[in-house]
C-alpha cells in the first residue's frame, strides 16, 4: 500500500473517483450550476506554493479541475504559480485571513481584503472566497462578513456560508487525517450559527468517519460514497520526498495536540 499523503496516493484516489462517474467541477460553476454528482476539489494553499503546482498539472492530465484558494503572504501568493494554474483551467479563489491580520477590527479588515482581493485580480479573475481558519489566532476571518457582504464585492460565494452541509459531504485532511473534527479548530462543516441553509440540520459529514485516504478510495470503490462531496486538500502536506513526508507528519502531530489544547480551552472559557 502506498503511503498517505503522498502524491501517488493522490493519483489513486483520482482514479477512483474519475471512474465512478462524479462531474469535476470548480467550486465557481457549482455554486452556478451544480450536477447531480459533483465533485469539487478545493486546495487551501496555505504554503509550499510549488506543491500546488503539482496537483494542478496532474488534475489536468486527467481531465480534471479543481479551484485554488490563495493567501496573501509570500509562503502562498506566487503570480506566476498562480497563472499557470488558471491557464491549466483552474479557478483561483482568495484564501482571506483578514480579522486575524487586523487582531479583529472589521474597518481594517474590509481594507485590507480589498487591497489584497484587488491585488489577486491583477493577476486573474476571482469569484469565489473562503476563510483561512487560523486556528491560533482568537479571531474567526468569517466575523467580518457580520459587518460587511462579500457580494458587494463581486464575490459570488463562500463555502462557509453558501453550502449546505447536509447534502454536501465535506472531507477536509486538516490535521493530516480525514476525521479531524478533534483537531481542528474552525475548519469544519458550519453549522445554523453561521450558515443559514444549515439551521436545524446535521452535517453529512456526521455519517462518515474516514481516518485515512486508503478508506475513502476504498468506499469509493465500494459504491459508498454520496453523489455531492467538497475535498479540501492543503497541498504542501503531500509530497513522495521521503524527508519532507517525515517532517510534515511530525510538525502535524506537534500541532495536532496544541489545538487539542487550544479547543479546550476555549471551550472551558465560554462555559465559565
Amino acid at each position: 500500500m502506498k503511503k498517505d499523503f503522498s502524491i501517488s496516493t493522490y493519483r489513486i484516489l483520482l482514479n477512483a473517483l474519475s471512474q465512478k462517474g462524479y462531474t469535476f467541477r470548480t467550486y465557481k460553476h457549482h455554486s452556478k450550476s451544480p450536477s447531480e454528482k459533483d465533485i469539487f476539489f478545493r486546495h487551501d494553499v496555505d504554503a509550499r506554493k510549488e506543491h500546488c503546482l503539482q496537483f494542478a498539472r496532474m488534475q489536468h492530465e486527467m481531465g480534471i479541475v479543481g479551484t485554488y484558494y490563495f493567501r496573501m503572504i509570500q509562503q502562498s501568493f506566487d503570480p506566476e504559480v498562480v497563472k499557470e494554474i488558471a491557464s491549466l483551467g483552474h479557478e483561483i479563489g482568495y484564501h482571506y485571513e483578514d480579522m486575524d491580520i487586523a487582531n479583529g477590527d472589521p474597518h481594517q479588515a474590509i481594507k485590507l481584503f480589498e487591497k489584497h482581493l484587488s491585488q489577486l485580480r491583477e493577476v486573474t479573475d476571482v469569484k469565489t472566497i473562503c476563510m483561512h481558519g487560523s486556528p491560533l489566532s482568537k479571531n474567526d476571518n468569517r466575523e467580518l462578513w457580520n459587518h460587511y457582504d462579500y457580494r458587494d464585492y463581486g464575490i459570488i460565494a463562500e463555502p462557509y456560508f453558501d453550502l449546505d452541509f447536509s447534502k454536501v459531504l465535506y472531507l477536509t485532511d486538516t490535521g493530516r487525517r480525514w476525521n479531524g473534527d478533534k483537531v481542528s479548530v474552525r475548519d469544519r462543516p458550519a453549522d445554523g450559527s453561521i450558515n443559514s441553509k444549515m439551521e436545524g440540520k446535521r452535517p453529512l459529514s456526521d455519517q462518515y468517519n474516514f481516518r485515512s485516504t486508503h478508506e475513502i478510495i476504498k468506499a469509493c470503490e465500494e459504491g459508498k460514497l454520496p453523489d455531492q462531496i467538497m475535498f479540501n486538500f492543503h497541498p504542501q502536506r503531500w509530497t513522495d520526498n521521503p524527508l519532507l513526508w517525515t517532517q510534515e507528519l511530525i510538525v502535524q502531530n506537534v500541532k495536532n495536540v496544541a489545538k487539542r489544547v487550544l479547543k479546550k480551552s476555549r471551550a472551558s472559557s465560554l462555559s465559565n
